[in-house]
């Protein structure tokens, strides 16, 4: 600030004080417009940050959001699934599949060291290692028969119960279990995976191709030890010794008749049902069952 001096001919010394002192408030609101000014600036300076700092903040968000989407998109995918080509079981997985696909080889490099019984899978031997060890600690409450697995158990359960939730669709037979509705089905589909090497006869289920194995080797193993008699599969021999046991648990539910095994049961429905399927091609006549059926084929040939 520059202060001029006034030509006069008079003192002017307190006059001269007097104008600056009264000149002082100019001063004071210049000082103060200028401190104002800087204040303004560094207010619109630290606006002008924070405008910055939420842009870039907005700007992380989206990115993070765009990242959040991309994640998304990849766990919403769809998993690929793998279709077995020769009974079209499909898997989510490719070890499962690969596992599965050694059924149909006839693969199983898991030998039990014991026995020498082969599997498919390490934890279909581990199962069966529990045979050996005598460990069977799922046991019915009803009927006290301990099993070595527990889907052993619950399968077992339903033969008390006696209910047949899965029924077909083309003949109405009726299951216990879903899986064993799934093989039964093979047979309307004519699907015979499992095929025997040596005469080329070919089956619905592995089981009754191993069965139809011991036919070509005349092996009995399974002996009985009641009465000696021998039986080429394990199957056969149970039956067997459920008639030394005098146990019964197929009931027919039309006339309270029991049998001691599932087949001739669902023998004996056919003559309630009236349902006559083996048919003489000579001369038409028509029986429930099949050992009738063979029996006058006989006659024929005699």
């Amino acid at each position: 600030m520059v202060f001029v001096k006034e030509e006069s001919e008079e003192d002017t010394s307190e006059p001269e004080t007097w104008r600056i002192k009264h000149e002082e408030p100019e001063t004071w609101r210049i000082k103060h417009e200028e401190q104002g000014g800087l204040m303004k600036i560094k207010e619109e300076s630290q606006d002008l940050n924070e405008v910055e700092e939420k842009h870039k903040d907005q700007k992380d968000h989206d990115a993070n959001g765009e990242k959040s989407a991309s994640c998304s998109i990849q766990i919403t995918d769809v998993k690929k699934t793998f279709s077995c080509s020769q009974c079209g079981n499909t898997f989510t997985h490719k070890g499962t599949f690969m596992k599965h696909m050694r059924i149909h080889r006839g693969e199983k490099p898991f030998i039990c060291s014991q026995c020498g019984n082969t599997f498919t899978c390490n934890k279909n031997l581990k199962d069966h290692m529990l045979i050996h060890a005598g460990v069977k600690p799922f046991s019915c409450s009803q009927c006290g028969k301990s099993f070595t697995q527990k889907v052993h158990l619950k399968n077992h359960l339903l033969t008390h119960t006696s209910e047949k939730p899965f029924s077909c669709s083309q003949c109405g037979n009726t299951f216990t279990r879903k899986a064993s509705l799934e093989k039964h089905m093979l047979i309307h589909a004519g699907i015979k995976p499992f095929s025997c090497s040596q005469c080329g006869k070919s089956f619905t289920q592995k089981g009754n191709l191993e069965n139809h194995f011991v036919t070509h080797s005349s092996e009995k193993p399974f002996i009985c030890s009641q009465c000696g008699k021998s039986f080429t599969s394990k199957g056969y021999l149970k039956i067997h010794m459920s008639i030394h046991a005098e146990v019964k648990p197929f009931t027919c539910s039309q006339c309270g008749k029991s049998f001691i095994c599932k087949g001739s049961l669902r023998n004996h429905m056919l003559i309630h049902t009236r349902k006559k399927p083996f048919t003489s091609s000579q001369f038409g006549k028509t029986f429930t069952q099949k050992g009738c059926y063979k029996d006058h084929l006989v006659t024929h040939t005699s």
